[in-house]
C-alpha cells in the first residue's frame, strides 16, 4: 500500500504534533514506556515527511520560539500572556510549516488553529498540576511537623512514642517525659521527632 497520503501536508502536521505531544507528556510523565515507543514511531514517521517535503525553516524557528513562550508561562511567569504569544507563534508556524509556491498555506489554517489551541491549553494544564505536584510536601515530611504539638503516648526517656498531626510517631527526648503529657516538636533525628515537653502530664492535671 502507497504511504504517499503522509505527504499530505494536513496529515503530515497532524503526525508532527503528535510526535511533538507525546513527547512533552513522556517528559513530564516519564517511566511509561509506552508513551515513549509510540512517540519513537511517530518521530521516525516525521522524519520520512521532513526529507520529502520542503519545510519553510523560518516557519519551524517561529514554532520554536512559541515552545519558549510556552515554557516561560509554565517555569518563570505562569500567566496567560506568555500562553497566548505561544499559541499565536505555533499556529504561525504551523500553517507555513510546509513549503508551497506563493505565500498560499499548506496547512489548512482552521485545523493549525483548533489543534495549537487544543494541544498547548491540554500540555499546560497537565504541567501546572505536575509543577504543583512537584512543589508540595510528601505527607511523611519530618521537616513540616517542627513546631508542631502532640501528645506522649508512652513515657519517653530516651525513645517513646508521640501523637502528632493525627499520626503516630517515633520520639526522642533530652529530658524525661510521661506518658499522656504535651510536647512539643523541635526537631529531627533520622526518623525520630525531637520533642520537648511543653504542658503537664494528664494526670497531674487532673
Amino acid at each position: 500500500m502507497s504511504i504517499d497520503f503522509l505527504l499530505d501536508p494536513n496529515i503530515a502536521y497532524l503526525i508532527l504534533v503528535g510526535a511533538a505531544l507525546l513527547t512533552m507528556m513522556a517528559v513530564i510523565n516519564p517511566g511509561t514506556g509506552l508513551l515513549e515507543i509510540i512517540a519513537l514511531f511517530l518521530w521516525l514517521i516525521s522524519g520520512y515527511i521532513i526529507f520529502n517535503l520542503p519545510v519553510n525553516f523560518w516557519a519551524l524557528g517561529l514554532m520554536f520560539v512559541g515552545v519558549v513562550f510556552f515554557l516561560l508561562s509554565l517555569r518563570k511567569f505562569q500567566n496567560l500572556v506568555f500562553l497566548g504569544l505561544s499559541i499565536a507563534a505555533v499556529i504561525a508556524g504551523s500553517i507555513f510549516l510546509f513549503d508551497q509556491p506563493g505565500w498560499q498555506p499548506a496547512v489548512n489554517p482552521i485545523l493549525a488553529v483548533v489543534v495549537s489551541v487544543f494541544v498547548a491549553g491540554f500540555v499546560w494544564i497537565v504541567a501546572q498540576k505536575s509543577l504543583e505536584a512537584d512543589r508540595m510536601r510528601p505527607v511523611h515530611d519530618l521537616e513540616a511537623l517542627i513546631g508542631a504539638v502532640g501528645e506522649a503516648e508512652t513515657a519517653i526517656s530516651d525513645e517513646g512514642s508521640v501523637q502528632v498531626a493525627g499520626e503516630l510517631w517515633s520520639a526522642r527526648s533530652d529530658q524525661p517525659i510521661s506518658e499522656g503529657a504535651q510536647v512539643r516538636v523541635v526537631g529531627r533525628e533520622g526518623f525520630f521527632l525531637k520533642v520537648e515537653q511543653v504542658g503537664g502530664n494528664k494526670s497531674e492535671e487532673a
